[in-house]
């Protein structure tokens, strides 16, 4: 039988939870899921409590920042989903710069908690974020997963999310800037 999985976004009321999924160590390395979301000093400068404490101040500001997947009542994983233009270290990306001047929210990054992994979770939970996404007016979904050679990849470097995943989501690749490095989008 298939795990079940419910989903919320991150508020306030969830905070507790995201907490206790990302760990004393805020995940990899103390981003709390700011990566994309401070220029790469600022980032480096905020490990560990200053990006949480940042991450913190976005949640009572109530913005679009995510959804949480749960395990019955376990937080189970998470998916950092917002406005393209929220992402600043995207804006200066050649990589994963826009592919055209309409607005996107992107999916930005995963992270399962490790009795979750290889279970179908991130394909999940895309499903949940674009439910999100839509209900707050998102018009496309964008994303910028990796595509692994084989299945050695270690889970830390699959953090943008698989391409498998997102396909079998319902995303359609739109473009490379990089041979290593697809762009797909999801269209309401």
């Amino acid at each position: 039988m298939s795990q079940l999985f419910s989903f919320k976004p991150l508020t306030v009321e969830t905070w507790d939870d995201f907490e206790k999924l990302f760990g004393p160590k805020g995940a990899c390395g103390g981003c709390w899921c700011m990566t994309w979301r401070f220029k790469k000093p600022q980032f480096e400068k905020s490990k560990g409590d200053g990006n949480k404490k940042a991450m913190m101040k976005l949640v009572g500001k109530a913005e679009h920042i995510g959804i949480m997947a749960y395990a019955g009542n376990d937080p189970a994983g998470w998916c950092a989903l917002a406005p393209r233009e929220k992402y600043i270290r995207l804006e200066n990306s050649r990589v994963l710069r826009p592919i055209d001047d309409q607005p996107v929210w992107s999916v930005s990054c995963f992270f399962i908690a490790k009795p979750y992994r290889r279970k179908g979770l991130s394909a999940k939970l895309l499903k949940a974020a674009l439910a999100y996404a839509r209900r707050d007016g998102a018009k496309i979904v964008e994303a910028y997963p990796v595509e692994p050679k084989d299945d050695k990849m270690p889970d830390v470097f699959a953090w943008t999310g698989i391409l498998s995943s997102f396909i079998a989501a319902g995303f359609t690749e739109q473009k490379r800037h990089s041979p290593a490095r697809p762009i797909v989008r999801y269209y309401f």
